[in-house]
């Protein structure tokens, strides 16, 4: 989360998340027209593109040369890319292909795969398992786990009664969350057992269209979206746990009087009694479109980035200690100069309570580069050429360095 790459009908663009105040453009290419995937590893130089004039071809490009590294053709429309230091992953509708970063030789095609019409799969930034998820199954909620370093099937995990709708690894790929078409339940499993951990309740008044999952870096938070105004925030612990010794209080009695009852309730009654509600939310003031969302660590502070289809991004503030309301701070175009739009209304926000910089500033949970591979602050806007070691899963990598990537015979 610390780029925003957008496809448009002119191109693509880069951005750099390292500040709330000021969007920097990192990169803008106008070579292909009508972008509509577009995938960058990490902080590195290195995009995947693919464009709606050769919608079954996949163009990997190194965009601060300008330079073509190579080109892949497949039988049907790309739907999908998703990538990692390790491995490539090109789902179309009925197959998935995936390829060795380093060399982009294919190493394994998944033919026959339930018709996916969206390309639903996700990969895990961690390269030292590179888990794959999609879908097992059209009419039902079943998730096939897929080793992308052994290249053998892990398991299946019975997720959903519908159809999915949504699949996110966290950063370290020891949880994957799912929801299903309904949108109503979200449920967070453990890799690569697939015991369910967390089940968390997006409401039940109506069905939605949940288009984007997302889990903190330090696998806290897990952020929904939908086509609906409210975006919801479910913070991941056991309240059992976390609040040992709490004073006596009548909501707490009937509490421990409904937990105590779910042991003799059926186990459908008892799940629905347990889900925790949102931990945070907010309210945008668009419904109906698509947005995607991430939840990120921007000047040392807890933010949700929200962007829309109409070329929009808006941070928002975090409270990691209450919750709440998120406080929206900054909206950026992402269609005009590069800079960020000049709005009185979406001026920075007043400071918030010393208590909350106080409980910020406490945090030690969010990895560091060091720790955490595919983290990286600057947004690879301010390290030059030169990818850190960690930016591969073996090896030092130097991207002016012409025999990285050996030339690929299409």
């Amino acid at each position: 989360c610390s780029s925003l790459a957008i496809g448009t009908t002119t191109g693509y663009r880069l951005f750099s998340l390292s500040s709330v105040e000021q969007l920097d453009q990192v990169h803008e290419s106008n070579e292909i027209p009508d972008v509509y995937i577009v995938e960058r590893l990490f902080s590195s130089s290195l995009v995947v593109v693919v464009s709606h004039a050769k919608p079954q071809q996949m163009n990997v490009y190194h965009f601060k040369k300008g330079t073509e590294i190579c080109n892949y053709s497949y039988s049907s429309k790309i739907l999908s890319i998703r990538l990692n230091r390790q491995r490539l992953v090109v789902c179309l509708e009925e197959s998935i292909y995936i390829h060795n970063i380093k060399d982009m030789k294919l190493l394994k095609t998944i033919l026959d795969t339930p018709p996916n019409t969206t390309g639903l799969c996700a990969l895990s930034i961690n390269h030292a398992n590179s888990y794959l998820a999609y879908p097992g199954s059209a009419t039902s909620g079943e998730i096939a786990l897929y080793d992308g370093n052994t290249l053998k099937t892990a398991c299946t995990i019975p997720a959903h009664d519908g159809p999915l709708a949504a699949l996110t690894f966290n950063s370290t790929g020891s949880k994957l969350a799912s929801a299903s078409e309904k949108g109503t339940v979200i449920r967070v499993f453990s890799i690569p057992g697939g015991q369910k951990l967390y089940e968390f309740r997006r409401g039940m008044k109506r069905y939605v269209n949940i288009s984007s999952l997302v889990f903190s870096m330090d696998s806290q938070f897990l952020c929904a979206s939908s086509n609906t105004e409210t975006v919801h925030i479910f913070k991941l612990e056991h309240l059992t746990d976390s609040r040992p010794e709490e004073t006596p209080t009548w909501s707490g009695y009937m509490g421990k009087m409904f937990q105590a009852a779910t042991n003799y309730l059926p186990a459908q009654v008892s799940g629905m009694m347990n889900q925790d509600r949102a931990f945070a939310t907010v309210r945008l003031n668009i419904s109906g479109q698509k947005n995607i969302c991430a939840l990120s660590t921007i000047q040392k502070l807890p933010r949700l980035l929200v962007t829309t289809s109409d070329g929009f991004l808006y941070i928002y503030n975090l409270d990691p200690q209450d919750g709440g309301e998120c406080v929206l701070m900054k909206k950026h175009s992402l269609l005009g100069s590069g800079k960020m739009e000049e709005n009185k209304e979406n001026d920075l926000q007043p400071p918030l309570p010393q208590t909350y910089a106080a409980t910020v500033a406490r945090q030690s949970t969010v990895p560091s580069t060091s720790t955490m591979p595919g983290y990286s602050e600057d947004g690879g806007a301010l390290r030059g050429e030169v990818i850190p070691e960690h930016e591969f899963a073996t090896g030092p990598v130097c991207l002016d360095d012409e025999t990285e990537f050996p030339p690929v015979s299409i």
